[in-house]
């Protein structure tokens, strides 16, 4: 009876050591957290406007019937990736014509403006999640999260973490892409 409880700690070692080594693989993509919400409607919420900030809020229903796919952020101006991706996707809007809609998640109203004012203010419309309830809705891990959804408000895609770098980037690009394919087989 001895001996089997002497090897408990090696079995709770074995397990450990097998979850970090798990971690440790380079196939691994850290970002490809799965989401329930994937090929499902977007979740419903309505959002509050950014006080302060002239740019309207939204709600489920501003996701629906939009020409192409909508591009989600979830954003804060506390959020140091956030600041790192926030160039990439003011050039998809500027550049490639692509409308961007952001939750601005638990962040306080005065640091958002703020932060909008001197990074520039690439999104259509903006809601605040103070409570961070869409978040949960959303089933966000944390922040900066993007998603793309489809004109019938079904959510096509989730990036967890900031979208910088070339891989981030024409993974990125290559899912709007994909959305776009979708949008021209659902509509014709």
């Amino acid at each position: 009876m001895t001996r089997a409880l002497a090897l408990i700690p090696l079995l709770i070692a074995l397990v450990f050591g097998g979850f970090f080594l798990w971690g440790l693989d380079p196939d691994r993509d850290p970002n490809d957290i799965p989401s329930v919400l994937i090929s499902q409607p977007a979740p419903e919420f309505t959002l509050l406007d950014v006080e302060g900030l002239a740019t309207p809020s939204f709600s489920r229903d501003d996701l629906v019937g939009n020409p192409g796919p909508v591009i989600l952020n979830v954003f804060a101006s506390w959020c140091v990736p956030c600041r790192a991706e926030h160039a990439v996707l003011t050039q998809l809007v500027e550049s490639e014509g692509q409308r961007l809609f952001g939750i601005n998640y638990k962040d306080k109203p005065e640091d958002a403006v703020r932060w909008l004012a001197e990074l520039g203010n690439p999104y259509e419309m903006i809601g605040a999640d103070s409570t961070g309830r869409a978040g949960i809705e959303w089933g966000i891990s944390g922040v900066p999260e993007t998603f793309i959804v489809g004109s019938d408000g079904t959510v096509l895609y989730r990036y967890v973490g900031p979208v910088v770098g070339d891989d981030a980037v024409k993974k990125f690009k290559e899912a709007l892409v994909q959305a776009g394919a979708v949008e021209i087989e659902a509509g014709g």
